[in-house]
């Protein structure tokens, strides 16, 4: 995930705007974690999950990135009032299907997937789901890139 990331962070440029969807544990943040480094910002990037956005500056003079967690937001109101600089960054919005609309007239979506193999243990057993998914985590990704709208 980190290698596809730093292909596709070497490619975007200030004002483009990428949602990434798919289900906890998919790769998002890694994915993310890729596309900082094509990017040549400073890290270490990380969920932003409690702070809602990071600005990570640039290191080689281009644009910065901007990491979103919109999980915990309510509507797309909700991130536009976190006011962040779309036309100058590049702009990474995990759990940001339905989110924005508004923000570009175009983006990229990007959904990843994983396959579960059942090697992980069944957790209705009281075995904790940090374990189920450390045995699944070298499941194969399935990536669908498209643009939107």
């Amino acid at each position: 995930m980190e290698a596809l990331g730093a292909d596709i962070g070497r490619m975007l440029r200030a004002g483009d705007l990428v949602v990434l969807t798919g289900p906890l544990g998919a790769g998002k943040t890694t994915l993310t974690r890729g596309i900082a480094t094509g990017l040549g910002v400073r890290g270490p990037v990380q969920s932003p999950t409690f702070v809602l956005a990071r600005t990570h500056p640039s290191l080689v003079g281009g644009a910065p990135l901007v990491h979103v967690d919109a999980y915990r937001l309510g509507s797309p109101a909700e991130l536009d009032d976190l006011d962040i600089d779309v036309d100058s960054s590049v702009v990474i919005v995990e759990w940001g299907r339905g989110m924005v609309d508004g923000l570009r007239e175009h983006w990229w979506e990007i959904e990843l997937d994983r396959e579960w193999h059942g090697r992980g243990i069944d957790t209705a057993c009281g075995t904790s789901p940090r374990i189920t998914e450390a045995l699944d985590a070298d499941s194969p990704r399935i990536v669908t890139i498209s643009r939107r709208p």
